[in-house]
């Protein structure tokens, strides 16, 4: 005879908070970002298109913006724009 056990209260009590804070984060999102001077789309959409590359490709670019180096990375989106998703700084070291 098999006893199917309860799960104890403290351990139930974590499972809810878990699923509390997955239901919540999953309403987050992250805004859009905006290009700068410096991005491949700062002032529109570049004149022309990537037709070779595949959609959903990363485009990597990189750049100098103040004391910072930037790092951009874009996906081709199906109409052949680009999209910017990730950018990321780094100082430059002054001596």
């Amino acid at each position: 005879m098999s006893m199917k056990s309860k799960p104890a209260p403290r351990r139930r009590g974590a499972l809810v908070m878990v699923a509390a804070l997955g239901l919540v984060l999953s309403g987050c999102t992250t805004p859009d970002l905006e290009p700068i001077p410096g991005s491949i789309t700062y002032g529109g959409q570049p004149r022309t298109k990537l037709t070779k590359a595949p959609v959903g490709s990363i485009v990597p670019h990189q750049f100098v913006s103040g004391n910072s180096f930037v790092k951009e990375a874009y996906i081709i989106q199906p109409d052949r724009s680009l999209k910017l998703v990730r950018r990321d700084y780094f100082d430059i070291p002054i001596n």
